[in-house]
């Protein structure tokens, strides 16, 4: 059996969740809460990862939805899911730091490909990493996504998404054929 699947929930996120998401996302990515778990970006950008009304304007997406996994009531990660032609989009993931590197992560992006292939039909999964997070890349491979080489520009000037540390900061789409 695996452990890490044990007495999970998941549940589409509702506006009364905004602030404990935006909490959970804020300390998987950023500030010495991150440097607990090993998904942080503590190193190469600073202030904000998300803001309530980023976090609101993806719960209230027509075309996606932001998915919560609960543990004992407590909002353990998140990530978010977008219907996008013949193809889901998969961002937002969050997992909290104390309980990265024993599974969860998996289980979630599974439930998450399982999810996008039943509820819209599509047999691609995209997302985009900041094309140094080497780990995070080496991650994702490990869990079937090829990287495409297609970058597309960070968004300096726009503290929305933190304070680049670097300036070689680009996306890179990652790809997964969904069975």
């Amino acid at each position: 059996m695996d452990t890490a699947a044990t007495g999970l929930t998941f549940r589409d996120a509702t506006d009364a969740d905004v602030d404990e998401l935006v909490e959970l996302i804020e300390s998987a990515y950023r500030g010495d809460a991150s440097r607990a778990g090993w998904t942080t970006e503590a190193d190469i950008l600073q202030g904000q990862r998300t803001d309530p009304e980023g976090v609101l304007a993806v719960i209230k997406s027509p075309d996606g939805r932001l998915l919560t996994v609960e543990r004992e009531g407590r909002i353990v990660a998140c990530c978010q899911l977008e219907h996008r032609g013949d193809h889901a989009y998969f961002g937002m993931f969050a997992v909290s730091p104390g309980l990265q590197g024993g599974g969860l992560g998996k289980v979630i992006l599974t439930e998450a490909e399982r999810l996008a292939r039943e509820t819209w039909g599509v047999t691609q999964m995209h997302m985009t990493v900041i094309s140094v997070r080497d780990d995070l890349i080496a991650w994702y491979e490990r869990r079937g996504y090829r990287r495409t080489g297609r970058t597309t520009p960070f968004p300096y000037g726009d503290e929305r998404f933190g304070i680049p540390q670097r300036d070689d900061l680009e996306f890179e789409l990652l790809v997964k054929e969904l069975a």
